[in-house]
């Protein structure tokens, strides 16, 4: 894996757990505003708006560099639209680049024709 792809999945990898938040505080700030004069939905709406876009735009390049299948590419997607989805996108996103260090010492070593 070159440098480029790594911090492609490391950018996806560290927005992905704070649009999980951001999108878990927006769903309490809707109810809140339904059900007490708390009104925080403006503010949620444009923070989790701002790290969505910022997720979609780290997941087309991660997809581009990283040559996923359409299968995980639409996986990491459809986490995103989900309210903690963003969670297991990160664990797996981070499984994914500790497995391709692994895999780089190996080739460097020479322990593995990879």
């Amino acid at each position: 894996m070159d440098l480029k792809t790594a911090t492609a999945l490391r950018r996806l990898r560290l927005v992905s757990a704070p649009e999980a938040v951001s999108f878990l505080l927006l769903l309490v700030c809707s109810v809140l505003k339904r059900t007490t004069d708390f009104d925080a939905v403006r503010v949620m709406g444009s923070v989790h708006g701002v790290l969505f876009i910022l997720y979609v735009i780290f997941w087309a390049d991660a997809w581009n560099r990283t040559k996923w299948s359409a299968k995980t590419a639409a996986l990491y997607f459809v986490l995103s639209v989900l309210p903690t989805g963003g969670f297991f996108a990160e664990r797996k996103l981070r499984r994914e680049a500790e497995d391709a260090v692994i895999a780089s010492r190996a080739r460097k070593e020479g322990i593995v024709n990879a």
